[in-house]
């Protein structure tokens, strides 16, 4: 794999984790919401708190991804 096709891939790895990342934001903010007003649906809160877990795994994924392990 040539120089710039790995700097384009890199690239969208890097929008597509500024991405999950305000998604998890986001997923983060409406749990808040919900739980401040004392009539939330736990259920709901339940799966959000799942997709919001689900984001940070893929998070991880990505920053795996992009910033390498050297250990040296």
């Amino acid at each position: 794999m040539n120089s710039d096709a790995r700097m384009e891939q890199l690239d969208v790895l890097r929008i597509e984790l500024g991405v999950y990342r305000q998604e998890h934001c986001d997923l983060d903010d409406a749990i808040h919401a919900l739980q401040d007003t004392g009539k939330a649906n736990m259920l709901t809160i339940k799966r959000l708190k799942k997709q919001k877990l689900a984001l940070k795994d893929k998070i991880a994924f990505l920053e795996d991804r992009i910033i390498p392990d050297i250990t040296a």
